[in-house]
């Protein structure tokens, strides 16, 4: 397939779509620290983006290699998401209740946490390795590219949402942020179970 148009656009809309569930805990952990300055942000943003661009990839390499081991481990993938980021949304529930703000903001943002969140929000990028399936490897790369780039900036404007909504809620953002968290993951179950 030729770098072209379709490739483009249709890498943006997929970016697009799969970038929700990494907006959406963008804004939460924006809620959670409403003070995070600017290369803390890039540096979120960053590491949900390389999770996007990493996902199709692999499920790409497993399209074009273990096929049939994918299409088994594709069923547990809403599992999966709904165990992370239920832990992830429990503890800051908790920690917002108990008013350990200052545990918490170290503990919900540590690189770890934002790892988990990472595999959590783009484990079902892996399907788009089904999808791309028929590129090469080089339109498949650019496409999980571009898929990561528009995660990075969607992701951004989260964190901006976030922080804003954040520095008005003060204290019941980790709260709001915890709930956040495991709406998003009983979502992404739901969604991945019965339709």
């Amino acid at each position: 397939m030729v770098l072209g148009f379709a490739l483009i656009l249709n890498s943006i809309l997929l970016g697009i779509g799969l970038a929700m569930d990494a907006f959406s805990v963008s804004m939460a952990n924006g809620l959670n620290n409403p003070g995070m300055k600017l290369p803390r942000m890039c540096g979120i943003a960053g590491i949900y983006g390389c999770f996007q661009t990493a996902m199709p990839l692999i499920g790409w390499i497993c399209v074009h290699t273990i096929v049939e081991y994918f299409k088994v481990f594709e069923k547990f993938i809403p599992w999966i998401a709904l165990i992370l980021l239920a832990y992830i949304g429990g503890k800051m529930l908790l920690e917002g209740i108990k008013g350990d703000e200052e545990a918490e903001e170290a503990a919900s943002l540590s690189l770890a946490v934002l790892m988990v969140q990472g595999i959590a929000t783009s484990i079902d990028a892996l399907s788009v390795g089904f999808t791309i399936a028929d590129y090469g490897f080089v339109p498949a790369l650019i496409a999980s590219l571009i898929i990561g780039v528009v995660t990075f900036f969607i992701c951004m404007g989260g964190l901006k949402i976030g922080k804003t909504f954040g520095t008005k809620l003060a204290g019941k953002a980790n709260i709001l942020g915890g709930v956040i968290l495991i709406g998003i993951g009983l979502e992404i179950f739901i969604t991945g179970v019965f339709f």
